[in-house]
């Protein structure tokens, strides 16, 4: 199943791509936070699919669970927070909350254990990793799950002002696609991942950044209305 991990992987690189050139030319802040999320996203697909062809590594772990786990929804909720409330003060607060963040995280995996056993798996589970409530496997309760439930907010907010507005159509089909898309990854993809299934997790993997994927481009193309009138 590493095929699926890869395929998501070379998604996330063009997705990341797009939008570190639309920030360059734009210069929106939302826009370079999603394109580290996306960075981060492939490096992390692209581990998985490493994994399942040569094994494990306590190295590809960490990197897999730092960035696919942990720090990537929470980039992508900044980036929803700034596209929210476009303030220079709103700006610097969610910068300083992420660097914050990442550097909390890189402290706490730096003095993680880890269980060469577990790593033997196909789609070794953080629970058996790191040790059942540990603190680097409860980063993704304490981090990714209030971090999703931000970016769901603020993308259901945003549509739900785009309803009824024939004119910003794609743009809302587009939001809720990469909700959609976020969805299928947070949901069924952490929970396969929960179970070390590597064939359900690849494919929620593949799916939900194909989704997302989508949305943007729809978002993206749909209309000339900036997004600070829109949301």
């Amino acid at each position: 199943m590493w095929v699926f991990p890869l395929v998501a992987a070379a998604i996330a690189v063009v997705f990341a791509t797009m939008l570190a050139r639309s920030y360059l030319e734009r210069r929106r802040p939302y826009q370079l936070a999603w394109a580290i999320a996306l960075a981060m996203y492939a490096a992390a697909s692209a581990v998985v699919a490493w994994g399942a062809l040569n094994g494990w590594t306590s190295t590809g772990f960490e990197v897999y669970w730092i960035f696919g786990a942990v720090l990537n929804v929470p980039f992508l909720a900044g980036g929803e927070t700034q596209l929210l409330f476009p303030r220079r003060d709103v700006t610097i607060a969610v910068w300083a909350a992420l660097v914050a963040l990442t550097i909390a995280v890189l402290l706490v995996m730096r003095d993680a254990t880890y269980s060469v056993s577990a790593l033997g798996e196909s789609l070794p589970s953080g629970k058996e990793v790191f040790g059942d409530g540990s603190a680097a496997h409860r980063l993704p309760q304490l981090i990714s799950i209030p971090s999703y439930v931000i970016l769901v907010g603020g993308a259901s907010w945003s549509a739900w002002r785009m309803r009824g507005r024939p004119e910003l159509r794609g743009r809302f089909v587009g939001t809720l696609l990469i909700m959609l898309g976020a969805t299928v990854i947070a949901a069924f993809g952490s929970a396969f991942a929960a179970l070390g299934n590597l064939a359900g997790f690849s494919i929620a993997l593949s799916v939900g950044i194909a989704v997302m994927f989508l949305g943007f481009l729809r978002a993206s193309r749909s209309t000339s209305a900036p997004a600070s009138q829109v949301r």
